[in-house]
């Protein structure tokens, strides 16, 4: 049998010194792990409270213990979980990147201007962990301090890189809180907003342009290929190629580090792919009533897809990086002078 309810007789054991309890069938437990993770999946993604008996009855029986009241315990104890989490002590995390964004998810945030300010850091050997999920303004500069002081005070140290999309709010937290980070813009906002630019007859033949740029092989010849777009549309459309030069520095910072790290480097997809099931499936706007709930329960779901995020590559580099490594075009420094010397 593969799914479904299974009846079984507790044996009565009598006469021993200590009380004893089943390994197989512990006290009081009424569902396996795997029903529990897929719980609160289910909810987030359109199953109402109340059709959870019905829905699942076929699968796991008459007698599966998923009333709305069993679902009310489950968000409680949820909250629980969530609320220890996000005071759990980090010092002993060695983050080398991280990835922040403002999510939008109608889910209990009374402003509409309001987000879910998400943080995912890459570790030493070479894991990526959820560190912050809070509520806030996705553009305030106020809400991500907050949430970087929040990490700090926790134990965590600054890590070398964050990549983010243009939001100045970020930048503005990290500039005061974090000044000897470097910072890399998302290449995926950029170069849409390059896009939102030019007329649609026009789209084309500047992706065509526009998606090798973050691509070189080199920074020079990543800013050949910019200038060669930037010869075409200066004249026609300048304010594309204005929105591409924008802040260049902040868009090449990943030349800077080890090439096998480019392709986790370049965008905030680190942030956006485990979240999207939840940003695009969601319509929880009658469901949540307070900010804790969609939190609670957006955090339930990011903290299991946790465990099946993808290592960084070549995880090995991650340690020269954490200790001041240098790097130029994604090799390191010393190989580079070697190379010249050699010449």
């Amino acid at each position: 049998m593969m799914a479904g309810t299974i009846e079984l007789k507790r044996p009565r054991v009598r006469g021993l010194e200590q009380r004893f309890e089943s390994r197989i069938l512990p006290l009081f437990v009424r569902r396996t792990e795997q029903v529990g993770e897929l719980l609160p999946q289910l909810y987030l993604h359109g199953l109402a409270q109340g059709d959870f008996e019905l829905a699942l009855r076929g699968l796991l029986g008459d007698g599966a213990p998923l009333s709305p009241s069993s679902i009310e315990r489950l968000r409680d104890k949820w909250q629980l979980e969530f609320e220890a989490w996000r005071s759990r002590r980090l010092a002993n995390l060695e983050v080398v990147y991280a990835w922040a964004d403002g999510l939008y998810v109608k889910a209990g945030l009374e402003d509409s201007k309001a987000a879910l300010l998400v943080i995912i850091g890459a570790l030493k050997d070479g894991r990526k962990v959820v560190l912050a999920i809070a509520a806030g303004q996705r553009e305030s500069k106020e809400s991500w301090a907050r949430v970087l002081r929040e990490l700090f005070a926790r134990g965590l140290q600054p890590w070398k890189v964050t990549v983010a999309d243009g939001h100045l709010g970020i930048w503005s937290a990290l500039g005061e809180l974090c000044p000897d980070g470097q910072e890399q813009r998302c290449w995926n906002h950029r170069l849409t907003n390059v896009i939102e630019q030019l007329p649609k007859k026009e789209w084309p033949a500047a992706k065509a342009l526009l998606r090798n740029i973050p691509y070189a092989e080199s920074r020079p010849e990543c800013e050949q290929l910019r200038d060669e777009f930037a010869a075409r549309y200066r004249k026609s459309y300048p304010k594309a190629v204005e929105t591409l030069l924008r802040d260049w520095e902040r868009m090449v910072t990943f030349y800077r580090f080890p090439k096998a790290h480019w392709i986790h480097l370049r965008t905030t997809n680190v942030v956006e792919s485990p979240f999207s099931a939840v940003r695009l499936r969601t319509d929880a706007e009658r469901r949540y009533k307070k900010v804790a709930n969609a939190e609670a329960l957006i955090g339930k779901i990011l903290t299991i897809a946790e465990k099946k995020f993808r290592r960084l590559n070549s995880p090995e580099l991650l340690e020269r990086v954490y200790n001041g490594q240098l790097f130029e075009d994604g090799t390191e420094a010393e190989e580079i002078t070697r190379k010249r010397c050699a010449a």
